[in-house]
């Protein structure tokens, strides 16, 4: 979903991404306790595999995480966290021309990611962890933050709002102003405002709803809808493989 003061093409690292639609990103988790795929693609071989698979379905971006952020996620040490991902975004940018996205709060790893060839960041803390800001205007390439209430250990213990898109609203407001202060060029920012981080079931639902109010802030906006607990929810699944259907309807009423 892109708004018409966003760029219409986001350079990530030479590799362009066109927002002049709804685009679909193919999430590779590089970690052994991801909730959605149960640690399926932790071996670089099968991740590299599976990222391909996703570009030749259809893909337009691959987003490579090595750090787990499902509720109740322990932390990772940024060695664990390169070693992960580094062999992954390093055979992917050799094998496939779409644009590379890595998944990362950890400024160090930002870094070696893009110089492994990623050409974008995806925060889900928002470039709020100490460093990270100033990492991402080093690096030049576009970003994604995120809204999460707490973190991932705890964020699912009774979340409460008061108006939840009003506040989630004004958190990425606050943290776009705080990137355009630091030098960002706001046109390579998009916002995410945090299915299933923090919130529960009517809180996304009020979201999802509410997802124009997030398009008026002049920002490309991200949303991770696939397989969350949310879908599980309202289609009666508890195995997240099995949300396939509703992860699509969600989609579509998303991009509406």
């Amino acid at each position: 979903m892109s708004s018409d003061l966003f760029a219409p093409v986001l350079d990530c690292a030479g590799r362009p991404l066109r927002l002049d639609r709804p685009r679909v990103v193919g999430i590779l988790n590089v970690t052994p306790d991801s909730f959605s795929d149960g640690g399926a693609y932790a071996d670089i071989d099968a991740a590299v595999a599976h990222g391909l698979a996703m570009a030749e379905q259809g893909a337009d971006m691959l987003d490579v995480g090595g750090e787990s952020t499902r509720p109740g996620a322990a932390d990772v040490s940024p060695d664990e966290e390169l070693r992960r991902v580094i062999p992954v975004i390093e055979q992917l940018v050799s094998r496939t021309t779409l644009p590379i996205a890595i998944d990362t709060s950890k400024p160090e790893v930002m870094r070696a990611a893009v110089a492994a060839g990623a050409g974008m960041i995806n925060d889900v803390y928002a470039l709020r962890r100490e460093g990270a800001l100033d990492a991402a205007v080093e690096l030049g390439v576009p970003v994604c933050l995120m809204h999460m209430q707490g973190e991932p250990r705890s964020m699912q213990d009774e979340p409460h709002y008061d108006d939840v898109v009003g506040e989630v609203h004004r958190f990425l407001t606050d943290r776009l102003f705080a990137c355009e202060l630091a030098g960002m060029d706001r046109r390579k920012v998009m916002v995410d405002p945090g299915f299933g981080f923090g919130k529960n079931l009517e809180h996304n639902l009020a979201l999802l709803r509410a997802l124009e109010r997030f398009v008026d802030l002049g920002s490309g906006v991200y949303t991770g809808l696939s397989r969350k607990a949310m879908i599980g929810a309202l289609t009666a699944r508890d195995i997240p493989a099995e949300r396939a259907a509703g992860s699509v309807a969600a989609a579509l009423i998303a991009v509406q």
